[in-house]
């Protein structure tokens, strides 16, 4: 791997996204559909947040401590919205930035998923599974 490469090198191009007002439901069947672990929330390609499938875990074992309680789970994901739990204070990085940069926030801030912006658009997303695996 050359750590000089720019990101656009080794981001996934074609992301999935929801809006800050999608359903939890919503991100549940984007999660459960595509096996993805990082979903960014955008507003006019705009990016907004980031939700990981843990937080949506985590989201639901926090009202009750229970697992296993399927109408309850229902309800919370019909009834909250992407903007509730998303994250908006995330780190992002640019598509020329060199990879090395990627991996320095990978590295101190123990994040799995940067967002690529280009001129406050998001272009793509970078995963620490895409770096080790093409490393």
């Amino acid at each position: 791997m050359n750590f000089q490469s720019p990101i656009s090198e080794f981001m996934t191009k074609q992301v999935i996204t929801v809006s800050p007002a999608d359903t939890l439901v919503h991100v549940k069947e984007i999660f459960d559909k595509y096996s993805i672990h990082h979903l960014p929330v955008v507003d006019m390609r705009r990016i907004e947040g980031i939700i990981s499938k843990s937080d949506l875990l985590h989201f639901l074992r926090g009202f009750t401590g229970v697992e296993d309680d399927n109408m309850l789970d229902e309800a919370r994901l019909r009834n909250y919205q992407a903007r509730d739990i998303m994250t908006t204070r995330m780190a992002k990085v640019d598509s020329s930035d060199r990879i090395n940069v990627a991996l320095e926030v990978f590295k101190i801030n123990r994040f799995h998923a940067l967002p690529v912006v280009d001129n406050d658009e998001l272009v793509g997303i970078l995963t620490h599974t895409i770096l080790f695996l093409r490393w």
